[in-house]
């Protein structure tokens, strides 16, 4: 039979006792630090040593937490869902994800893969909506997003397509990881998109997938309603994540971030982004591009840590349901 050996504390300390007698005591902050040294060591010569002294320094971090100024949304059924076109490229992995949270969200979902569009199987007249998932698209041998971009932007079908569609204002649209690289360099075919960043490798040089704590900024963009003010642990997982911009500070103040990160030291911000950001939306707010994975934590069971007392959907759930609400 299992022997309890230890139990859990809540002063932050690793204490050894021999029956009712401390043999050994130390904070968990100077153990794990020792423990984390050989690691550090090595990821300072490696990496950037920069963001290994920042990681090290960030043992001592509060970890994650949950401010939620909203009620968690539930699925709304309605006689009449929207499409929304689950849009994917050679390489892209993340779209099973995406279209389970938007058909429990309200929308019928469709795969559509550029091919489809490419040789006229599809068209874009036909959907309210489209989100451009995550994943590799081309390997990013081109660069992250820039392979699935140009297929777009030097193909006269798919260019004409994607025109047509940014053009509608009955429409809204979705780009997160891959997808949100991907529509940073269409910004010419988004109405509002011209002081849209691009995005570059992350300070790191390395690629980072963690949960981290996200900040949802004020913002017109209704996949964002009422959720102003949250703070949520969320999937961030690219190779590619920084912004690019000539002017951060212009574009910190332009009211089209949607998100960023609570902190702007590794790894609480994974890339390095000025000012936290990696989320924005364009001037009407219908188009949204985000590096982090809302999809990937719709519900709670897919997040390693939450608060006990959430049900089955996280709050990133309502994004989804946000969406749905529109049509």
């Amino acid at each position: 039979p299992a022997t309890m050996v230890a139990t859990p504390r809540n002063d932050d300390q690793l204490v050894i006792y021999h029956h009712d007698n401390i043999m050994w005591q130390q904070a968990r902050l100077v153990c794990q630090q020792r423990w984390h040294r050989t690691s550090y060591e090595i990821q300072k010569r490696r990496d950037n040593p920069e963001c290994a002294q920042q990681e090290l320094e960030h043992l001592n971090d509060d970890g994650l937490f949950a401010e939620v100024p909203f009620n968690i949304a539930t699925p709304v059924y309605k006689n009449v869902r929207p499409k929304m076109a689950i849009l994917r490229e050679q390489g892209v992995n993340g779209h099973m994800e995406m279209a389970a949270a938007f058909t429990q969200a309200g929308f019928d979902c469709y795969d559509v893969h550029m091919t489809d569009i490419i040789h006229g199987r599809v068209s874009l007249d036909e959907y309210q909506a489209l989100t451009a998932c995550g994943g590799f698209s081309f390997g990013d041998v081109l660069g992250a997003g820039r392979g699935w971009a140009n297929s777009i932007r030097f193909n006269d079908r798919a260019r004409e397509q994607f025109a047509n569609y940014f053009q509608r204002n009955d429409t809204l649209t979705l780009g997160v990881c891959n997808g949100c690289q991907m529509l940073s360099q269409l910004q010419e075919f988004i109405p509002g998109a011209e002081n849209w960043p691009t995005f570059t490798a992350n300070d790191s040089r390395q690629f980072e997938a963690r949960l981290t704590m996200v900040e949802i900024t004020a913002n017109n963009s209704p996949l964002f309603a009422d959720m102003a003010g949250a703070k949520l642990p969320i999937v961030v997982s690219h190779g590619e994540g920084k912004i690019k911009h000539d002017n951060a500070a212009t574009l910190n103040e332009s009211g089209l971030v949607t998100l960023r990160y609570l902190a702007n030291t590794y790894p609480a911000n994974p890339n390095g982004s000025a000012f936290g950001i990696t989320g924005l939306c364009s001037k009407d707010g219908r188009v949204n591009i985000m590096m982090p994975h809302p999809e990937r934590i719709f519900r709670t069971s897919q997040l390693s840590w939450h608060p006990e007392e959430w049900g089955y959907y996280s709050p990133w759930f309502k994004l989804f349901c946000n969406m749905a609400a529109v049509f």
